[in-house]
């Protein structure tokens, strides 16, 4: 993506987008009092955080176009293009690390989240070797808790990681970043799962 910029590790790309995507229009809604409102005007916005030959990370494309029938859920939705199309690079050499997204209410990933990075896990590697050392495939969902749109704060995310199974908050502090395992994931069926707290 044109100004953001190529990083050397995977945390510094990850804290660059997840300012970069609440700050786009409508990316979160938790000021929005009207339940019916916020629905109807905040937008969910994805992207690929991939890795690329020269060993840095870059960030494609946003795109806010919603998953078919995603309308009847009553849930905000973003389609993520299974491939990222970079130029610069030859076609199969880019490294998909997170799948990337918002919560404009900051709630935790959904059914659709995690099933939608099992199926894109059946296309791209589980496991990204970096100079960093293997990072597991993962989708990410930002979170802001703030109530001013105008300044939005990146105050963590949540992680499903289905090389792993695990599924965590991060949440910014003034400690730094903290990480909440919520528990490990077992799928029951295509269409029902649990979480195992830890």
């Amino acid at each position: 993506m044109a100004g953001f910029g190529s990083f050397d590790t995977s945390s510094d790309a990850l804290l660059a987008a997840c300012s970069l995507i609440l700050s786009k229009p409508n990316a979160t809604a938790r000021h929005i009092k009207d339940p019916e409102l916020a629905l109807r005007t905040s937008t969910e916005y994805c992207a690929w955080l991939y890795y690329t030959p020269d060993h840095k990370y870059e960030l494609s494309m946003l795109t806010d176009q919603a998953e078919p029938g995603a309308a009847l859920t009553g849930k905000k939705s973003c389609r993520i293009p299974a491939f990222v199309d970079d130029q610069r690079y030859p076609p199969g050499s880019l490294k998909y690390v997170f799948a990337l997204h918002n919560h404009p209410f900051g709630g935790p990933l959904s059914y659709f989240d995690m099933r939608k990075i099992i199926d894109l896990a059946k296309t791209h590697e589980w496991v990204v070797d970096t100079k960093e050392g293997r990072i597991p495939l993962a989708v990410i969902a930002f979170f802001s808790n703030t109530t001013d749109p105008e300044n939005p704060t990146c105050d963590g995310f949540y992680q499903y990681t289905p090389e792993t199974r695990t599924l965590d908050q991060w949440a910014n502090t003034q400690e730094g970043w903290r990480r909440r395992k919520m528990g490990t994931v077992t799928w029951l069926s295509d269409r029902t799962y649990r979480v195992d707290p830890e």
